[in-house]
């Protein structure tokens, strides 16, 4: 069974294919499921193609083959096809004894200050770009909260990709071993696991594309703690 953007995925490719007889690019693919980044696009057409649905072809751009369509809409392969919902759901079950009601989720709007660079540092932070609910729950203390569109791959082991949003605290301390944002000379700024070295402050990637970056401590400020992560799909 395919997810809904998996399923809006697939329609979009086959509908193109069946217009244009070319398949569209990441970009017309990122921009018809309006998803932040090409890095969900990646992730949805690997799906596709784990699944059986599409092929792409090796040495040949923009080449994905359509192999199949759910079985649902297979007679829709001419001219494209419109996944359906099923609405309703099956009653619910009776609560457990003792059971106690489920309270409403507290959520805050925070403020997204850009993008912070997960590779190489880029210019330093400072505007809001707009606005994005985080839970109630993924915030800590009485601290100030603020979020960070990521933009590269260099924290993929730990779990961040390209075009995932981070919750930052803010604070101007940090522990070794955790992800901060560290301000560089003033300018540039970085998403990075800490650690201090001495005199030294390592800037660690969590790939092993990128090198360990090793700077003076003063020439490092910390701007905030990574406490969460809030991904679209």
């Amino acid at each position: 069974m395919l997810t809904r953007k998996q399923l809006e995925l697939l329609n979009f490719i086959n509908k193109r294919l069946n217009e244009d007889g070319v398949s569209p690019s990441f970009d017309e693919m990122k921009d018809a499921l309006d998803l932040r980044s090409k890095s969900g696009i990646h992730r949805l057409i690997t799906a596709l193609e784990e699944r059986g649905f599409i092929r792409r072809l090796a040495h040949r751009a923009r080449a994905i083959e359509v192999l199949k369509l759910p079985e649902a809409q297979e007679p829709a392969r001419s001219t494209g096809f419109t996944p359906s919902v099923i609405e309703g759901r099956k009653p619910a079950p009776p609560a457990p004894r003792d059971a106690r009601p489920i309270e409403a989720v507290h959520a805050l709007e925070l403020p997204v200050m850009g993008r912070i660079a997960a590779g190489v540092p880029i210019e330093a932070i400072s505007e809001v770009s707009h606005h994005v609910a985080v839970p109630g729950s993924m915030l800590t203390g009485n601290s100030a909260h603020y979020a960070l569109e990521v933009h590269g791959d260099s924290m993929i082991e730990a779990g961040i990709n390209d075009g995932d949003i981070v919750v930052i605290r803010e604070q101007t301390t940090a522990e070794n071993g955790d992800i901060v944002v560290a301000l560089i000379a003033d300018s540039e700024a970085t998403l990075k696991r800490f650690h201090r070295r001495g005199k030294m402050i390592a800037l660690e990637a969590a790939n092993p594309a990128y090198q360990t970056r090793m700077l003076r401590d003063d020439q490092v400020r910390v701007q905030g703690r990574l406490v969460g992560l809030i991904r679209s799909y």
